[in-house]
């Protein structure tokens, strides 16, 4: 394969890449697997303590998604304040009652109704942190200048992903929740107009400690 080299292409040899041999590739890819399908979504949280430096890191594992044109166009916000959890939970409740009062449309809501869920959303309150992930149109690059961000929606989504991966593998459980309209936390967390919650990734995650309902 022949790559064209411009003056602003830089090819970089992965420093950090190691070739394994195929048993160990399918030990691995079956133990990842064997970790994952015990992943839950729940909705009853513990008000258990979880220290901050492990969500921060379970952040940094989210960071290395990929991304278009390398932009990590993403923000998250970490919220464990709770005057600000109950502000989300306040504004979140008032768009969820006007979703299950007739927003959704009848399909959306049977099929929501096995879940039991409702407009009542005393987790947001409950679990110990809460974090809200944005997507950005335009970001500032190196230099200062802004700049157009590219498949934002499914970079963000990746990253989601990789987050909601590393926060069970370190022992913690989450709940991808989806308030429609969300823009109430761009206010909330003060971020500028060019943050916007991605459609298949604007939940806020809430984490918690332990094991949870299944």
């Amino acid at each position: 394969m022949t790559i064209r080299l411009t003056s602003e292409y830089n090819p970089i040899r992965l420093p950090d890449y190691v070739e394994l041999p195929v048993d160990e590739m399918r030990h691995r890819a079956n133990a990842f697997y064997n970790v994952m399908r015990k992943r839950h979504t729940v909705r009853d949280f513990s008000s258990n303590p979880v220290p901050r430096d492990i969500i921060e890191q379970c952040l940094l594992t989210a960071g290395t998604a990929p991304s278009g044109a390398n932009h990590q166009p993403w923000h998250f916000s970490v919220i464990g304040d709770p005057k600000m959890k109950k502000l989300i939970r306040d504004a979140a409740e008032k768009e969820e009652q006007a979703f299950y009062s007739g927003r959704a449309g009848q399909e959306w809501l049977d099929a929501l109704k096995p879940l039991g869920t409702d407009a009542n959303k005393v987790f947001l309150e409950t679990a110990p942190w809460l974090i809200c992930i944005f997507g950005s149109r335009k970001s500032p690059s190196a230099d200062g200048i802004m700049r157009k961000n590219y498949y934002v929606t499914e970079s963000v989504s990746i990253a989601t992903g990789f987050l909601i991966a590393a926060l069970h593998q370190a022992g913690l459980v989450t709940l991808t929740h989806t308030p429609n309209p969300m823009s109430f936390l761009n206010e909330i967390c003060l971020r500028p107009c060019v943050y916007r919650k991605p459609k298949s990734a604007r939940s806020g995650d809430e984490v918690r400690q332990g094991s949870g309902v299944n």
